[in-house]
């Protein structure tokens, strides 16, 4: 027999021969009726797999956050039959769920050349499958099965994968009548439980990713539980193109790209200015939490970074150069730099915590194909630091660090982000008795800070876990900011010691943390999220003054120049041009303030301020207005 607990604290027990479905059935045949999938003991599995242990279950339906994952794998499913049926002799290679949909891989015969034209007739096909309410049927074979039944379909993608498979591992196909797949799963029952979709876009892509290897054509596709949350998501994408750094980028006059420096900014005047108070934020911030102010060389020696590990771990993404004919390193990280500061001196614990912060210019060598405006360049700063600290100090200092990275987030308009724990990856550093230690060091932290996070297992960075932090912006989107890592392996590389209380030499812990992290890709969030309508503190045209006619502008430069002496940041436009004119350039420039003097303001010696949302305040003094400025900075600062 199999013992199930179920969420509401009841306990059953049933056959090994049943099913998960058959539990559902038991619970009710409304739950059976709407049920997607199960979890036991936290893994997902299918409704009609056969029940193999005792533990926790919950019946997933749409409602259940699983769903998505679930109904988008099988999306991608009936994506590549549909494809397979309207261009028979296609391969197909690999469908993931990606972050709000899904793409598939097909390897096309050579004749074949399909476009997003042909979208319309392969949705059509997939509306087609999914109304014949196909039951997806998994069969688990043995690897010579498996090969056998790909070779003959001529799927030389499919048993390549297969031949790399672990040996005992199951391999299960799943179908959907005369169609299959080779795939782990899990899936909906039947195509009927599939909710509402839409193919996206089409691009090419290396197979694994190797640009040595085959050209395929990857069709991307997005997928939620009802129509209603497509229009949803669709109506996001069109709002995101609105707000599309690279586009508000150019039209603001805040940075540009040069064919000079491939995938590195080049930030003009005002993007430089906006730039520049997020890093002034950071360094207050830094100060107020205890962090000191480094700034290390550029280039090392290569044997530091081969001792640091990432000459091991990350050599392809760094540059290299030689000096004096010894090979030396772009840093691509700050953390060497950081040890050999710490290492500089004996260290006491009453020394400790030592906080280091630094923001450090690093070059990674990342592919063309992957660059992306200011969210994926070869250069950018980091807000880095690095707490060396003992064992029993961990805690709170992690404490300490989420208290800032709370605080940042919050203060410059993020109400809302996730955590995530990310555990150790394949290719790392450290003892498995390290990892373990730093591991549960984090996750204790996290669970006495109270706050939610969920785990990502192997995608810690190659010398220690870490905590990630995601943003939710303004249009709903996730983007990873902040990290916070924990590292018992770099102290011990680069022999840094702090003498305890014994008198005896002791290794200290040391931290990795970043707030924002790239500069470059916060700023391109940060302008997506406020769409290029900073914040009155770090906008850097605060207000505009435009003139009626000449007859005002004596006035008009009066009352730049009072402003000018109050420190804010003000322009004049003074064109020969219509005042509708004018005032359009402004709205487009998203300057907060406009102050339009006219003769009744002349007369006065009053301005009228307009704000940008529309509406206007009447005649009020000069200084009136400029200390409404001041006291808004101020608030926030």
């Amino acid at each position: 027999m199999i013992n199930i607990s179920l969420p509401d604290g009841s306990k059953r027990s049933f056959q090994d021969d049943q099913t998960y479905f058959d539990v559902a059935k038991d619970i009710g045949s409304g739950l059976a009726k709407a049920a997607l999938a199960a979890k036991i003991n936290g893994k997902v599995v299918d409704l009609h797999k056969e029940l193999e242990e005792d533990g926790e279950l919950s019946i997933i339906t749409k409602s259940s956050e699983e769903a998505l994952e679930i109904i988008r794998h099988t999306t991608a499913h009936v994506l590549a039959m549909a494809v397979q049926k309207l261009w028979p002799g296609t391969q197909v290679t690999i469908g993931p769920v990606i972050e709000n949909g899904f793409y598939y891989d097909f390897a096309f015969l050579d004749d074949v050349k399909i476009g997003e034209s042909d979208f319309a007739a392969i949705e059509k096909e997939m509306k087609n499958i999914i109304k014949k309410n196909h039951q997806v049927i998994r069969k688990v074979v043995s690897r010579e099965e498996a090969i056998k039944i790909f070779s003959d379909l001529k799927e030389e993608y499919k048993v390549e994968l297969i031949r790399e498979l672990p040996e005992g591992e199951d391999i299960s196909i799943y179908g959907m009548e005369e169609w299959f797949d080779l795939c782990r799963g899990p899936h909906v029952p039947s195509t009927s439980k599939l909710g509402a979709f839409k193919l996206m876009r089409i691009s090419g892509s290396y197979w694994r990713g190797d640009e040595k290897k085959a050209m395929l054509t990857r069709i991307y596709g997005t997928a939620w539980k009802t129509k209603d949350e497509l229009n949803h998501h669709l109506e996001m994408l069109e709002e995101a193109k609105k707000r599309d750094h690279r586009i508000l980028g150019k039209q603001l006059d805040l940075f540009s790209f040069q064919p000079a420096a491939p995938a590195n900014a080049f930030f003009h005047p005002k993007g430089a200015y906006v730039y520049n108070k997020l890093k002034d934020y950071m360094r207050k911030s830094n100060e107020r939490f205890g962090f000191s102010e480094l700034d290390t060389p550029l280039i090392m020696d290569v044997e530091m970074w081969k001792k640091s590990g990432h000459y091991e771990n990350y050599r392809e993404n760094m540059y290299f150069t030689n000096i004096d004919d010894r090979e030396a390193a772009i840093k691509p990280m700050n953390c060497p730099g950081h040890c050999l500061v710490f290492g500089s001196k004996r260290r006491s614990y009453r020394d400790l915590p030592v906080r280091f912060s630094e923001f450090g210019r690093v070059h990674r060598h990342e592919r063309s194909g992957v660059t992306h405006g200011l969210f994926r360049v070869r250069t950018f700063v980091q807000d880095d630091a690095h707490v060396f600290c003992t064992e029993d100090q961990i805690s709170d200092e992690i404490t300490k660090i989420l208290e800032q990275i709370d605080e940042t987030y919050k203060n410059l308009g993020f109400e809302n982000f996730k955590m995530e724990l990310s555990t150790r990856p394949e290719k790392s550093i450290g003892s498995d008795e390290v990892w373990q230690k730093a591991e549960a060091a984090l996750e204790s932290t996290l669970k006495k800070s109270g706050k939610e996070y969920r785990l990502n297992p192997g995608d810690g960075a190659f010398y220690g876990p870490k905590i990630d932090f995601h943003l939710i912006d303004s249009l709903g989107r996730s983007w990873q900011c902040g990290t916070v890592q924990l590292d018992f392996s770099m102290p011990v590389r680069f022999d840094l010691e702090y003498q305890d209380s014994n008198d005896q030499r002791q290794n200290p812990v040391m931290i990795h943390r970043a707030v924002l992290g790239s500069l470059e890709r916060f700023m391109g969030i940060f302008i997506e999220h406020y769409a290029g309508k900073f914040p009155l503190w770090c906008t850097p045209e605060q207000v505009r003054v435009i003139n009626i006619s000449d007859k005002q502008l004596d006035y008009a430069n009066e009352v730049v120049d009072q402003l000018k002496a109050q420190s804010i940041r003000v322009e004049l436009d003074s064109r020969n041009e219509k005042l509708g004119f004018k005032i359009r350039e402004a709205q487009i420039q998203k300057v907060p303030y406009m102050i339009v003097i006219g003769e009744k303001e002349r007369e006065s010696k009053t301005v009228s301020p307009r704000f940008r949302d529309g509406s206007q305040e009447n005649e009020i003094s000069i200084e009136q207005f400029y200390k409404s400025i001041q006291q808004k900075v101020a608030d926030f600062i």
